[in-house]
Order: structure tokens, then sequence, then C-alpha cells
């Protein structure tokens, strides 16, 4: 049986706004085609897959023994979907009512379109700017990492990283968004075979983008549907609540070194070949270099 939408979401650690999540796709409108809903969980040790199986018996949940991380536990998750559209979604969301069909609608309606994002917004009520990015070409890695995107954010030469200069109150095209909501076809997802699971988090949204442009298709940031996104608690970066303490400081150097990685990855993956030597030596050492600063930064704090 086809369904109209599988919703995959990948939890580590998040029982209570992993169920917050699933209350909200619960009230949110369906499609007519139907919907599942595909909970992959880490290894938990919060309670999270007993919380799903006791509250939501509908919800398909697959139980892993060890954390296998984004990109890997996304495959996972694919595998037994059933939907001719695939929803990527982070358990730190809350979608609102329409934030399912809309996207749907829009994607079913221009056929050169390989994926989708809506509106994201922190609970302080300020656009997520990761879900709408440019590659990090050096270029425009250079101007968003010396500051120059923050001088002249409305000029496009120098803001390729975050392009705040864009009409946020229309649908437009755009290069990069975000794993915690992308919405795409099926069949396509199966045409790019699936998440890179070189990456264990981090980066693997920005390959999975340029292999979507690489197959002729189109990325479209959709600003008419608002998504709720608790930003870092599903990588373990922030706790669930403002009243816990921050994150241990093993976790904080964890994540810092896994950035690197998955920038490291991607630049070797993509760029490569398309600079010169002496670019590549330069980007590279700029990204150990930066890694670096994060690192020493968690190990002193």
């Amino acid at each position: 049986m086809t369904l109209d939408l599988s919703i995959i979401i990948v939890n580590y650690n998040t029982k209570q706004l992993l169920d917050d999540c699933l209350q909200s796709l619960m009230a949110a409108q369906r499609p007519s085609g139907g919907l599942e809903i595909i909970v992959v969980d880490n290894a938990s040790a919060d309670g999270s897959q007993a919380m799903v199986a006791a509250k939501y018996p509908d919800v398909k949940l697959i139980a892993s023994q060890e954390n296998l991380g984004f990109a890997a536990g996304n495959n996972r998750g694919t595998a037994v979907a059933q939907g001719r559209a695939y929803l990527f979604l982070n358990s730190d969301t809350r979608v609102s009512r329409e934030a399912l069909i809309q996207p749907l609608v829009y994607l079913d309606a221009h056929p050169g379109v390989g994926a989708i994002t809506v509106h994201l917004v922190y609970p302080t009520g300020q656009r997520d700017p990761d879900n709408h990015r440019g590659f990090p070409t050096p270029w425009a890695s250079l101007c968003y990492f010396s500051g120059l995107g923050r001088l002249f954010p409305q000029n496009p030469r120098f803001n390729q990283y975050f392009q705040a200069y864009r009409d946020f109150s229309q649908a437009h095209p755009i290069e990069v968004i975000a794993g915690s909501f992308m919405m795409m076809p099926a069949a396509l997802f199966h045409q790019l075979g699936g998440w890179d699971e070189t990456y264990f988090f981090y980066g693997e949204d920005i390959d999975f983008c340029y292999r979507i442009h690489q197959a002729g298709r189109q990325i479209i940031y959709y600003p008419h549907a608002e998504v709720l996104h608790y930003k870092g608690a599903s990588s373990g970066l922030r706790k669930e609540s403002a009243a816990i303490a921050r994150p241990p400081k093993a976790t904080r150097v964890r994540v810092a070194k896994e950035s690197v990685r998955a920038m490291k990855i991607f630049y070797q993956k993509f760029y490569r070949q398309k600079y010169p030597r002496f670019v590549t030596a330069l980007v590279l050492a700029g990204i150990q270099v930066r890694g670096w600063f994060r690192i020493v930064k968690h190990q002193l704090t």
C-alpha cells in the first residue's frame, strides 16, 4: 500500500521533545492519501522507546541498539517507508496544522522540485538561518567567517552563506535547506542513493542538497507554513529544558569535532577537484584551525 507521506524522525535522548513533536503531528492536517510516522531511536537511555510504544502504538518504532547517527538513522527509516514522499523531521520540532499539507501540495504541483522546506523558527520567533543557505564555497565561507556577511547583509556578493537579502515572504529556490524539515519525492531519494552515512551528524543535509542540485532539481524555501525548532536538542548539543545544565564537556567537544569532520568530508567530496591546490590547502587548514579553537573553547569551559 502506497501512502502520500512517510515522516521519518531520528531520535536520541529527547523523550519530551519527541513526545511534543508527535503530538503536533497527530494534530496536523493530513493528506487524503494517508501518512505514516516512523521513529528511529538511536539507543536512547531516557525512556524514549518505551514512551513511543506506550503512547503512540500506530507509530512505527525502529529501536536501534547503537547510535547510528542522523544519516544512517534516516536510511533505516526509509527502508520500511511506504510513502510516495518522505519528510525528514527533527525530534526537536513542533509542526503547525498546515505544515504537512501545504509543502506536499506544492511538491506535487512542481515536478521539477527535488525538495522543499518551510519557515523554521526558534521559540524566540527568530528564523532559523541554517534552513536557508547557499553552498559553502571557499568565497561564501570566507565572507561568513570573516564577518563580511554580517557587515553587508543585503549584499548578495558578501552574503552567499545565509542569503539574508532574499524575499522571505515568497516561495523561492534556495541551495541548502536543513535536515530538520526536508520533504522530497521518495523516488528521487532512492535515485540519489539516500543519505551519505560517511557523515555521523552535521553536513549530511548540505551533501544531500548538493546531490539534488546535481540531479537537476530545485530546492524550495516555502514560507507559508511554520514549524517551531528547538535548535540543537536533537544532536545532544542542548538539553530539553533551559532549567537543566548545559550538556557535559565531552558532548560539546564531540559535537565540535564532528562538525569539523563533516566540513572536511564535504569539501573533499565536491570541491577538491574544482579549486587549485593552494586554495584547497588554505580551506582545509582554515577548517582545522577553526575546529581547534572550538574544541579548546569547550575544553576550557
